[in-house]
Formats: structure tokens, C-alpha cells, sequence
């Protein structure tokens, strides 16, 4: 028995903020929206995938962004990505660097923290 994949990552967002979700995800990183089953299309929140990149976006109440806690996600021009984010208004920050890798993070719209990475 083996651990073979992630299926999809869930983050957090407060009620009724679909719009702003859609603006970040798709609109700035440029994963698509997909529909939501039908069952779970009630609970609100929204669902974004491309590839298999699939981020998971859920109502929460009581609200807390993930500060620490992220997704890691690989880019093919990140310097192009960071410009694009800091020209929208968010704050695109550098960490300790990692072997292999340039990367950045940003925080969505929330103030979850999402690590953006591209390999050297």
C-alpha cells in the first residue's frame, strides 16, 4: 500500500467572496474555473483546475487565513507571474532560496499564503 498522488488541495475563504476568488485564481494565475458537483455545489466556495493542479476553495466560518500552511505551486515564468500579481496589487515576497529553484510568495485574497516556485 502506497500514497500514489494528491487529488486536490482545499483552502479556506470567507462567505461570498467567490468573485475575489475567481479574480486571483483564474484570473491572475490562470487556472480555470471548473463547476462543482452538484452536491456540493450549495456549500458555496469555488473550484479551480488545470492539469493536475486542482485547488479546492471552501467556505469556512469563523475565517482564519492559512499564514503558514500553503500549496506550492510550479510556474514557467515566475518572474512574469510576480510582475503580474504586483501590478494587481499584491505583495510578492522573496524566501531563503532553495537548491534547484527561484520562488516567491504571494498571499490570495484572503491572506492564505501560496508559494510559487520554477525550476532553475
Amino acid at each position: 500500500m502506497a500514497i500514489t498522488g494528491i487529488d486536490h488541495i482545499q483552502l479556506a475563504m470567507p462567505e461570498g467572496e467567490e468573485q475575489a476568488a475567481r479574480a486571483f485564481y483564474d484570473g491572475l494565475l490562470g487556472i480555470p474555473e471548473v463547476a462543482k458537483p452538484a452536491a456540493l455545489a450549495g456549500r458555496g466556495g469555488c473550484w479551480f483546475e488545470i492539469g493536475s493542479v486542482r485547488i479546492h476553495l471552501g467556505i469556512e466560518q469563523n475565517f482564519s487565513p492559512a499564514k503558514k500552511a500553503h500549496p506550492a505551486l510550479l510556474t514557467d515564468d515566475l518572474f512574469a507571474l510576480a510582475r503580474t500579481l504586483e501590478t494587481a496589487g499584491y505583495a510578492v515576497t522573496e524566501d531563503q532560496p532553495l537548491e534547484k529553484y527561484d520562488r516567491r510568495f504571494v498571499n490570495d485574497p484572503f491572506g492564505n499564503r501560496i508559494e510559487l516556485m520554477q525550476l532553475k
